[in-house]
C-alpha cells in the first residue's frame, strides 16, 4: 500500500478524476470505513445498463442505507451520466454526500451532464510520486517502466514490460472507443504513435496531420482528448512580449513513461543512459512530477515554457500568483556546468526577480550567476516549499 498525497475532503461531496490504474478505487477504499459507505461500482455492466435506462433505481438501491451510511460512492461515473442529475437533488437535500470517480470529466460535459453546479469538490488522481513511493522508488525503474501503482505487483522486467503493453491496448481501446470519445479509431491509434514519438518536443500539428493522413484541427483535437482524459499535460509556450520571436506552438508530456515508452514501441528494449531517449524521458518524468505535486497541494499555478530558438529555451516556467516565477531547466547528465545553464542565464533577466534552478544528476551543489544548480529532488522540494 501506498500513502497518496492526495488530500480528500470529508466534509463536501467530491469528483475524483484519475486515468485508469492511478489507484482511484483503492484510495477510496482505504479513505473510507466500510460501514459508513455503500459502493456502486459502474464498471459492472448490469449495474450501469440499469442505472443508465431507470436512474432513480438509485433511489431505491440507496434506501436501506438511508440513515446509517453517509458517503456513497460511484465508481466510472461517466457509464451514467443521468445520474447525476439525481445525485445533485440528494446533495442539496442533504441526504448523503458522494464520492464519484471517473476518468475524466469529458464525457460528462459532452453529453451536457450536471456537474454539481459547485456542489462537489473536483480531484485529479496521477501515478505514483517520489514521495508516495519512498525507498521503493528507483529513477531508472520509473524512466523505464513509470510509476502507475499495478507496476510495482510484478517482479521482473519482462512482466512489466507486458503489463504496460496490456494496459495501452486495453486502456485506450475500452476508453476512447467504448466511451465513443473517437469514433474513427485507426487515425487516432495512428496519433498514439506519433504522439509518443515526439513526448516531450514542440506541437507541430500539420506535420502530425501528414504523418496521419488526417487534417490539423482533428489533431488539435486528439491532444485535447488526452489532456481531458488526464493521459497528458499540455505545456503552452510563454506568452509575452519578451522575445518576439519565440516559438508560440505548444510541448505535450504523456502522463507516465512507462506508457509513453510503450507507446512508442520501446518498452521491450533497453534504456541507454546518456542516449536521446533518457534525457527526453527524465525531462518528461520531472515536469509530470512537479505537475502532480503542485496539483496535489491544492494551490492555483501556470506552467508553460520558452523558446527563442533551437538551441535557446527555458524548459519550465512556474508562475503562482505574486510569487516570484520559478525557472527551470532540465538535464539528465550526471555533471553540470554553466554551459548548461545557458538558456537562464541568457533569458532569466528578462523576468523580473525570478528563482532560477538547473536541474541535473548532478550531487554536487553549484552557482551559475542567478542559477542554482543542484540535484533533481533537491529542488522539486525546493519548489515545493516555496510558499
Amino acid at each position: 500500500m501506498f500513502q497518496r498525497l492526495i488530500n480528500l475532503s470529508k466534509s463536501q461531496s467530491f469528483f475524483l478524476f484519475g486515468p485508469r490504474g492511478t489507484g482511484k478505487s483503492t484510495l477510496l477504499d482505504r479513505f473510507f470505513e466500510p460501514e459508513e459507505s455503500v459502493v456502486l461500482d459502474l464498471l459492472n455492466f448490469e449495474l450501469a445498463n440499469e442505472l443508465i435506462s431507470h436512474p432513480n433505481n438509485l433511489l431505491n438501491r440507496l434506501a436501506p442505507y438511508m440513515g446509517k451510511r453517509a458517503w456513497v460512492i460511484i465508481d466510472e461515473v461517466q457509464k451514467a451520466p443521468p445520474l447525476l442529475d439525481l445525485v445533485h437533488k440528494l446533495i442539496k437535500e442533504k441526504r448523503f454526500k458522494f464520492a464519484l470517480t471517473g476518468s475524466s470529466a469529458r464525457k460528462l460535459k459532452r453529453g451536457a451532464a450536471n456537474l454539481l453546479a459547485g456542489r462537489a469538490f473536483v480531484y485529479n488522481l496521477f501515478p505514483l510520486t517520489v514521495t508516495e513511493l519512498q525507498t521503493r522508488f528507483s529513477l531508472d525503474e520509473a524512466l523505464k517502466f513509470g510509476t502507475l501503482p499495478e507496476i510495482f505487483n510484478f517482479e521482473n522486467e519482462s512482466d512489466k514490460a507486458m503489463f504496460l503493453k496490456a494496459y495501452s491496448e486495453t486502456y485506450f481501446k475500452e476508453e476512447i472507443m467504448t466511451e465513443q470519445i473517437v469514433r474513427n479509431l485507426p487515425p487516432f491509434r495512428r496519433f498514439l504513435d506519433v504522439a509518443a514519438q515526439m513526448n516531450t518536443g514542440v506541437i507541430n500539428y500539420s506535420n502530425i496531420a501528414r504523418d496521419i493522413h488526417s487534417d490539423p484541427k482533428t489533431v488539435s483535437g486528439y491532444y485535447d482528448i488526452l489532456e481531458d482524459t488526464l493521459l497528458g499535460i499540455r505545456l503552452p509556450a510563454y506568452h509575452t512580449s519578451i522575445r518576439k520571436q519565440q516559438k508560440k506552438a505548444s510541448k505535450f508530456y504523456l502522463f507516465d513513461t512507462g506508457v509513453a515508452r510503450t507507446l512508442a514501441g520501446q518498452v521491450d528494449y533497453d534504456l541507454v543512459p546518456r542516449s536521446f531517449e533518457y534525457g527526453q524521458l527524465f525531462e518528461a518524468f520531472v515536469i509530470n512530477e512537479i505537475h502532480r505535486c503542485l496539483t496535489y497541494q491544492g494551490r492555483q499555478f501556470k506552467l508553460s515554457y520558452l523558446r527563442v530558438k533551437e538551441d535557446l529555451e527555458i524548459d519550465l516556467i512556474i508562475e503562482r500568483g505574486r510569487l516570484a516565477p520559478i525557472l527551470v531547466e532540465i538535464k539528465s547528465a550526471n555533471k553540470v556546468d554553466e554551459r548548461h545553464a545557458r538558456g537562464l542565464l541568457t533569458l532569466g533577466n528578462d523576468f523580473k526577480s525570478p528563482k532560477q534552478y538547473l536541474i541535473s544528476q548532478d550531487p554536487d551543489r553549484k552557482r551559475f550567476s542567478n542559477v542554482l544548480a543542484c540535484p533533481w529532488t533537491e529542488v522539486i522540494d525546493l519548489i515545493l516549499n516555496d510558499v
